[in-house]
């Protein structure tokens, strides 16, 4: 049967790796952190721009970390992340997670951040994780639930931005609901030994909220997201510009805070 490929809904548009660059291992990955010792073999699915995997790079060493993303484009600028960290431990590679291109047992540590949710087998996708997972490693994953997203003060466009991104996701093959699910696929991928945690990110101080509301608007307003919005006739550039327009005004009320809720898996292969 032929491979699906991994999809990104968000594309690589400046506010979307504007999120990307301020993620850490800490604030992304905390729950994973305690496997992490000197000498280890790390891959890192979607790597992104390559905070996450710097960071993880600089735990392991002198073991290897391999990170692997879709985008040619984006794996430049990680490679520029390392480089300004002064990692030599790291290596970048085109590659998709329902197709990786290692043999069995290749690593000790497979993490995936917010990539899950983004892929139409995310099952099958943690099943080629295992496969090259070696023995007595982790199989780890983290993805955000925007069904589980909640904030103050409610505002009805917002309410609509969140009905509008699932209504996007689900139609470019994604689950935008993955957290939740997470311990449900791991369980249908075979993996064994699960770890379920829940963590959130939370935005209320001034400029927690100027960024992410900001990032969000224009996300909705000029990304490959609001192009996909507009081209699968879910809304149109005048709606997508409302949206954005409500995520501003909501972003400078004094009194309001944004809770991004996570699933995380660790799944420790036999």
């Amino acid at each position: 049967m032929t491979q699906q490929p991994a999809v990104y809904t968000h594309g690589h548009h400046e506010s979307v790796l504007r999120s990307h660059t301020w993620r850490t291992a800490a604030n992304s990955a905390a729950y994973l952190l305690d496997e992490l010792r000197p000498g280890l073999d790390v891959l890192d699915v979607g790597c992104g721009p390559g905070t996450i995997t710097a960071d993880l790079a600089a735990l392991v060493a002198p073991g290897r970390v391999t990170a692997v993303d879709t985008s040619a484009d984006v794996l430049a600028k990680a490679r520029a992340t390392a480089a300004e960290r002064g990692l030599d431990n790291v290596e970048f590679k085109v590659a998709d997670v329902n197709a990786l291109d290692f043999p069995d047992d290749s690593f000790d540590v497979v993490h995936a951040h917010q990539v899950l949710q983004h892929v139409s087998d995310p099952v099958g996708a943690l099943r080629e994780m295992r496969r090259v997972c070696r023995p007595g490693g982790v199989v780890a994953a983290r993805d955000s639930d925007y069904g589980a997203f909640t904030w103050y003060p409610e505002r009805p466009a917002l309410d609509g931005w969140l009905d509008l991104y699932h209504r996007v996701a689900r139609a470019n093959g994604g689950e935008p609901d993955a957290g939740r699910r997470l311990f449900a696929w791991a369980r249908r991928a075979g993996l064994t030994g699960v770890t379920v945690t829940t963590t959130a990110w939370t935005f209320a101080t001034p400029d927690e909220r100027a960024w992410w509301s900001g990032l969000w608007a224009d996300r909705t307003t000029s990304s490959s997201y609001a192009d996909l919005a507009v081209e699968g006739g879910h809304a149109t550039r005048a709606e997508l510009e409302e949206i954005g327009a409500a995520w501003r005004e909501w972003g400078a009320l004094e009194d309001a805070s944004f809770f991004v809720p996570h699933g995380e898996i660790l799944c420790r292969v036999p």
